[in-house]
């Protein structure tokens, strides 16, 4: 399965014209939560089955995955460890970037700040994106990056879909949205949750402290309601007997 999808995700790192064409699409929203641990365990084994045959997150540990998402490293290393030997490695690749130059014409881009960099809304839609275009090389494009190298190699869990565009006032075209070719192995409902998955994955992990330090902003926010009931009270002891 990770041979069949080597290349997922390959597109997204991609700028220029493409990303100028990305910011007329219409985003629709993740609704990602990084507090779901359950969703964060199924992205990592999404992640780690469709996007680390190419795509590193070289900025994260396994231990520290492991940790965050409260497994055991048995269970780290016999479901989620495929590229690394030690539970203290980085979530590195095998793929050379020479090789992945000559095969792809630019090495895969690191994941790990992905989410940060491009949005939740970015990625989910780019990833439910592919639609078939016989001219382009790959088969198929994608509506949010027009001319995305990147494969869907999601197509056998969504469905082949085509893509209606129109036209506007001014003569403009306009996307009008999916038709389903056919059926995908997966019903469409499951496999926008797989997708949205896979970017509360990747939102986690763009910064994994994120959890610690809002938990922590609100139990700094209480002490200080806290404190400030009890300044207030002290004042009004204080200056009860002021006129």
């Amino acid at each position: 399965m990770r041979l069949a999808a080597v290349a997922l995700l390959f597109g997204i790192g991609l700028t220029g014209v493409a990303l100028a064409q990305a910011e007329e699409a219409s985003l629709e929203p993740a609704n990602t939560n990084i507090k779901n641990v359950a969703s964060l365990q199924r992205g990592a084994k999404y992640y780690v089955n469709y996007c680390l045959g190419c795509h590193s997150a070289k900025y994260v540990r396994y231990n520290r995955l492991a940790a965050d998402l409260g497994i055991t490293e048995k269970q780290l290393v016999d479901n989620l460890m495929f590229t690394g030997e030690h539970p203290y490695d980085t979530m590195a690749i095998a793929m050379k970037a020479e090789d992945a130059t000559r095969w792809f014409g630019v090495p895969p881009p690191d994941l790990s700040l992905i989410a940060r960099s491009r949005g939740t809304d970015y990625l989910y839609t780019y990833l439910r994106g592919f639609y078939v275009d016989p001219s382009r090389p790959t088969g198929v494009n994608n509506i949010v990056l027009r001319g995305s190298a990147m494969p869907a190699v999601l197509w056998e869990l969504q469905g082949p879909q085509r893509a209606k565009f129109g036209t506007d006032a001014t003569g403009k075209e306009v996307f009008e949205g999916f038709e389903q070719i056919h059926p995908g192995e997966m019903p469409a409902a499951q496999f926008d949750e797989m997708v949205r998955d896979i970017v509360n994955f990747l939102d986690y992990i763009g910064e994994p402290i994120k959890r610690e330090r809002e938990a922590l902003g609100i139990r700094v926010i209480g002490f200080l309601l806290v404190f400030l009931l009890i300044a207030y009270l002290l004042k009004k002891e204080i200056w009860k007997d002021v006129h």
